[in-house]
């Protein structure tokens, strides 16, 4: 998969082409791409994602943005894997956001992309002060010669299917349902750094993280499968958050203890999939308490796999 910063402002071939944040890329969004890939292959033509960085909302409102379901690296990666040719990130900044919805279609859609066919989802607003929707884009679409469908609202249980939605259930710590919200379970990826030791010192070693954004959108103790040590998934107990027994710092982590794994992994890439909560965050009265607490954490993890055997999740 291609993937190009900012857009031409005369595009070399026409294409099928989304816009939007793809937050999760969850099961709302994977019909979406289904839609785009299956109109695409017919014509000879690229499937095409616009999409944008920062998020709208992190620009417009930084301190009440919602927490990232996954950083521009691991949605690129579910993209691809989706079978989109091409994405395009587009910087969303003062300019970008001052532009009228008819420039919008003229400059980005029209010259710039070279539009054939477009899929939007049906909540859709675009330009300055949200002025454009898909009636504009009907009507631009009969001007200049493309196609324009709005994609219906997914809905799983009668539960529509949005970002807002998997960040609301893993606020809630129901992994069960963020998972049905998905299509897989919810996971984070990121690089094994040096931590401050403590877990060591403590007798439960952990893998440090790097967390891309500070933010996460689920904080607690969880059971977790790991990939990218071994040919099979590693089970876990993974803490996600700001260590109040430790410091005040503030600054979110992400700390997994492998139940059986007793190799460094510095500078390893990890992937963790969060299967379960074991329980919240929590303040302890000394570091004795806390690693009296790691340690029924690494038994009730234990306990957790042990009655779902077949929980790990698969390579690929």
């Amino acid at each position: 998969m291609q993937v190009v910063r900012g857009i031409a402002p005369l595009s070399s071939q026409a294409s099928v082409l989304t816009i939007g944040n793809f937050d999760g890329v969850h099961l709302g969004h994977q019909a979406l791409l289904k839609l785009l890939t299956a109109k695409a292959r017919p014509l000879g033509l690229p499937a095409v994602v616009l999409s944008f960085e920062p998020h709208p909302r992190e620009f417009f409102s930084p301190a009440d943005a919602p927490a990232r379901l996954s950083t521009l690296r691991e949605k690129l990666l579910l993209l691809a894997a989706a079978g989109v040719d091409r994405v395009h990130i587009c910087r969303f900044d003062a300019r970008f956001a001052a532009l009228s919805a008819q420039a919008f279609i003229d400059d980005i859609l029209i010259a710039g992309l070279g539009v054939r066919h477009l899929f939007i989802g049906d909540d859709f607003h675009f330009g300055a002060r949200r002025q454009g929707n898909f009636a504009m884009l009907a009507e631009a679409g009969m001007r200049h010669g493309f196609g324009v469908e709005a994609m219906p609202t997914l809905s799983v249980a009668g539960e529509r299917v949005s970002s807002s939605a998997v960040r609301t259930a893993l606020a809630e710590g129901d992994m069960r349902h963020a998972e049905r919200l998905l299509g897989r379970p919810y996971s984070i990826a990121g690089r094994v750094v040096h931590g401050e030791k403590l877990g060591r010192s403590l007798g439960y070693p952990t893998a440090n993280i790097q967390l891309k954004h500070r933010k996460p959108a689920l904080s607690g103790v969880f059971a977790v499968s790991v990939e990218g040590l071994a040919d099979h998934p590693i089970a876990g107990a993974a803490s996600v958050g700001v260590r109040p027994t430790v410091t005040a710092a503030g600054h979110p982590t992400l700390e997994v203890h492998l139940l059986d794994w007793r190799r460094d992994c510095y500078g390893a890439h990890l992937r963790v999939h969060f299967l379960h909560k074991l329980r919240d965050q929590a303040r302890f009265a000394s570091l004795e308490a806390l690693k009296a607490q790691i340690g029924r954490d690494a038994q009730a993890a234990r306990a957790w796999f042990a009655d779902h055997p077949n929980s790990t999740a698969p390579q690929g």
